[in-house]
């Protein structure tokens, strides 16, 4: 216990850096002082830009980021899956493809009418998904390989729907790649009781969840119920990324790196993957959408893109490697 509590306490203090650079990096760089400024004093010439702008972005990222990271963690160790991360096994798809046709058949244009919509959508593709790759008779290769499908299903239908209905491209564009670009200190605060919910559920599971990775039988002798384990860890899910994806758009990848980044430090615990989890994605999330504001100024990229480019070869690495250990 003692020998992780240092690592805990370093992986803070890089979210704590990296939520800084949030707040100072972007079209217009800013010093620590004119953060601080900006932060406390209205009237000054920062306030606009770090108020009202950066510091809803930082948070919607330290929210969504938490979210993705532990969904990816609560996913992998409820389905035994290795490659278990809602952008890969098609929630975030299921959840955009709902927002969707919330946005551009009924109407909806604020986060509390589509979030239902996003809730519904990423709860049946997580069902879905399970079901077609086999239920608990599933393999990583066959889960990876229906969320595969299901990814460029609804992908397909999202990029359909977009060009379309031309009066909601605008509305759907940054959303559909994932940005924190839109982010407003409204949709903070509406995403936070979804999102805390579903990381209080994601933290108390962490012991059943340790029980029902040694097998069934094991869990039940543990005194666990792996059903209602299974049941809690998809609502779980479903809550984390249905918010953070309503909120944000779909990001992939995320919940895929930073799960095995952090076993190397913690083993397959989640009483201490989980609360590592909840630290370094916002960290790793927020880094890549810093990233993005850099490479193309004064525009930038989304950090949907940037998640993309750094998990594409992070994902074909570790497949590779199980390969290999597996021969």
């Amino acid at each position: 216990m003692l020998k992780k509590a240092p690592w805990l306490i370093g992986a803070l203090a890089l979210l704590i850096g990296v939520l800084l650079l949030s707040l100072a990096v972007g079209a217009k760089p800013l010093s620590l002082g004119e953060v601080w400024s900006g932060l406390t004093d209205s009237g000054s010439s920062g306030h606009t830009v770090v108020h009202d702008m950066r510091l809803p972005r930082t948070l919607l990222g330290l929210l969504a980021g938490a979210a993705l990271g532990l969904a990816g963690a609560v996913m992998q160790s409820a389905t035994r899956n290795p490659l278990g991360d809602p952008g890969i096994l098609g929630i975030n798809a299921g959840a955009a493809a709902a927002v969707v046709s919330a946005i551009s058949f009924l109407g909806v244009g604020s986060f509390l009418g589509y979030v239902w919509f996003a809730f519904l959508g990423a709860a049946i593709v997580s069902v879905g998904v399970y079901a077609v790759g086999g239920g608990r008779s599933a393999t990583p290769a066959r889960l990876a390989l229906a969320g595969a499908a299901v990814n460029a299903a609804l992908y397909s239908y999202v990029n359909a729907v977009s060009l379309l209905d031309t009066a909601s491209l605008d509305k759907m564009r940054f959303w559909s790649v994932g940005s924190l670009g839109a982010a407003q200190s409204g949709t903070v605060v509406r995403v936070l009781p979804f999102i805390a919910v579903g990381l209080v559920l994601a933290l108390l599971l962490a012991r059943p969840l340790n029980a029902v990775a040694m097998g069934d039988e094991s869990a039940r002798a543990l005194g666990s119920n792996p059903a209602w384990t299974r049941a809690g860890a998809m609502v779980a899910v479903t809550l984390l990324c249905g918010a953070a994806t309503a909120a944000c758009g779909p990001i992939v990848f995320v919940g895929l790196m930073v799960p095995h980044m952090v076993r190397a430090v913690t083993g397959p615990d989640l009483r201490w993957m989980l609360p590592f989890c909840a630290v370094l994605s916002p960290a790793l999330m927020l880094g890549a959408d810093v990233i993005g504001r850099v490479i193309a100024r004064p525009s930038e990229v989304q950090v949907g893109v940037i998640t993309v480019v750094l998990g594409g070869p992070f994902f074909l690495y570790f497949v590779r490697a199980r390969r290999i250990a597996a021969a």
